[in-house]
């Protein structure tokens, strides 16, 4: 047993069984055990692969994006450049190279990374040293610059956000909680949330029994989107998910590259679970309007990640040329690639123009 085990299990023998969201946030984000604040997870020698990791073509066709959209808000000569989870800092790094194509774009940039990771900090603070003249870490997006317009990015970002999961039985609705048996265990909460299904999207009511319906708190986001209805500016958010609401319980832990138990020794595994494009979308307003989703092949494919493969292919020695065809597959591809399941949404001042990437994307929030 562990050390957050412990502290856990302490904390429910006290208060009684605890929410999803709330174990979940120990597992990653507890200052002393979590996830995220004792290793660095990323990579072959980590727990998981990211885009960024698989591919320099990742970063730069999002550092392109960003320069665009940059000069469709009219090129202003402050802009604030937000990574929302940044990882090791990789995405940014080939981002930032990429965006040199456009004149006046790395001048204008003021970078704001939001890591509660004291760990992963310093790997950002080494991987860009040199790439831009200072960098601001937040720990939460309500600190960051409201006084220029903001472009925001965030891969594989929301998914570890925590969710709290519902489970309707009998013909009522539960929370669904984490207390003790012999070890963690998931259980339903005694109190019935008579209203609940009101909530949910009409076509998914009435719900069967046994069906799970998740539900996280996006705070970051619209922490983000308040600095882009009041200063202009855009958001894109890439992860892996579903483009509709629905039913499932999707929390998984991965751990040394393979699925592990979620109440298995906590802070040792990531903890994930599917975004809900729909539900992020629907922070959109009369002033922020959601573009998408569109799938990660799609987004990549508009962008010109095809193109780009072809070009490092021409420049690269035998022995890498394959590598590049594996990690264009990796992305685009469909499962076990990321082409489907990941996907792409975008939010936008409504005074931008279309953005680059979702050509025929649908669109909400408009008047």
């Amino acid at each position: 047993m562990n050390a957050l085990e412990r502290e856990i299990r302490a904390l429910i023998e006290t208060q009684g069984p605890i929410s999803v969201s709330r174990y979940m946030a120990l597992c990653l984000a507890h200052p002393e055990y979590g996830y995220y604040v004792t290793r660095d997870p990323f990579g072959a020698g980590g727990d998981f692969t990211t885009a960024p990791e698989i591919s320099q073509m990742f970063g730069e066709l999002i550092g392109i994006w960003c320069a665009e959209v940059w000069r469709l808000m009219g090129a202003p000569a402050r802009i604030v450049l937000v990574e929302a989870g940044p990882g090791r800092g990789t995405l940014m790094k080939d981002a930032l190279r990429a965006a040199k194509v456009l004149p006046g774009f790395l001048d204008a940039v003021e970078l704001h990374l939001i890591e509660t990771s004291p760990l992963l900090q310093e790997r950002q603070r080494e991987m860009l040293h040199g790439v831009v003249p200072s960098i601001a870490w937040h720990g939460e997006a309500n600190t960051l610059p409201d006084d220029a317009p903001l472009l925001a990015i965030g891969n594989e970002f929301i998914d570890a956000l925590p969710v709290d999961q519902f489970e309707k039985k009998a013909g009522r609705w539960h929370e669904r909680k984490v207390g003790l048996g012999i070890d963690f265990a998931f259980g339903l909460d005694a109190a019935l949330l008579p209203d609940f299904e009101k909530s949910l999207p009409d076509r998914l009511t009435p719900a069967p029994d046994g069906a799970v319906f998740e539900r996280r708190a996006l705070g970051p986001v619209t922490g983000i989107l308040s600095r882009i209805e009041k200063n202009g500016g855009a958001a894109l958010f890439v992860d892996y998910g579903h483009a509709e609401s629905g039913f499932g319980d999707t929390l998984q832990a991965v751990r040394g590259h393979d699925y592990a138990e979620p109440l298995e020794t906590p802070g040792e595994a990531d903890l994930t679970a599917q975004v809900d494009f729909e539900a992020l979308a629907a922070l959109a307003n009369k002033n922020v309007r959601a573009i998408g989703p569109v799938s990660q092949r799609e987004f990549l494919g508009q962008l010109g990640i095809e193109a780009r493969a072809d070009i490092l292919r021409r420049n690269a020695k035998d022995e890498m040329r394959a590598e590049i065809t594996i990690s264009l597959e990796r992305l685009i591809g469909p499962a076990p690639g990321m082409g489907e399941m990941f996907k792409a949404l975008a939010f936008a001042h409504k005074d931008l123009p279309p953005l680059p990437g979702f050509d025929g994307a649908k669109v909400s929030g408009k008047i």
